[in-house]
């Protein structure tokens, strides 16, 4: 007689979901992209999700694979008073991309989304149905402010730690910011 539970050996269940996750979040985004239909792409019970990864955002991030949980960071820095949040947001930006521990997962990170088309849309969708959407609700701007907001940063995180071009690399976070919040303020017609 067979016994009830998890079978012996090595288990693949957490891959799986996360294979799966990263499909469906890049294809569907996130809003779209329910915990069910991940389960059942992986072929499991939705309970396993909520065993292995807990919530949503938690599976999002593990699909993603980032260091830093970026609808936690958005929602944080979006409490900070209007005027203040450019600046918050290019001093959290450096200091994460230019951080010993986590810059160097970013920088594989989006090496892979340059490179691979599959990375490129998941990419695209966390841009576009997470930090793009929730930026513009909290600051009560077009997404499109939001959007050349990030594309502002992004170009700087590849120039600064990516390219490595020579001024950038040697400026210190205070530097950047200065330079680089106003630019943001703009985006995000903030003055």
């Amino acid at each position: 007689m067979a016994t009830a539970g998890r079978r012996p050996g090595p288990t693949r269940t957490k891959d799986a979901i996360t294979a799966a996750a990263r499909a469906q979040f890049a294809e569907r985004g996130y809003t779209a992209t329910t915990l069910r239909s991940v389960a059942r792409a992986a072929g499991v019970h939705p309970a396993l999700i909520h065993h292995h990864f807990g919530s949503k955002e938690q599976l999002y991030n593990a699909a993603l694979s980032l260091p830093v949980d970026p609808i936690e960071v958005v929602t944080r820095l979006t409490q900070v008073p209007r005027e203040e949040f450019p600046e918050q947001l290019v001093r959290h930006f450096i200091a994460t991309w230019r951080d010993p521990q986590a810059g160097p997962i970013l920088h594989a990170l989006l090496r892979r989304a340059i490179s691979e088309p599959d990375q490129t849309a998941l990419l695209r969708s966390h841009a576009e149905t997470v930090l793009v959407p929730r930026i513009a609700a909290a600051l009560g701007i077009p997404e499109i402010n939001a959007a050349a907001a990030f594309a502002q940063l992004i170009g700087l995180t590849i120039a600064d730690t990516l390219i490595r071009i020579g001024p950038l690399t040697r400026a210190t976070e205070d530097q950047l910011v200065a330079l680089i919040a106003p630019v943001i303020s703009r985006c995000l017609a903030i003055s």
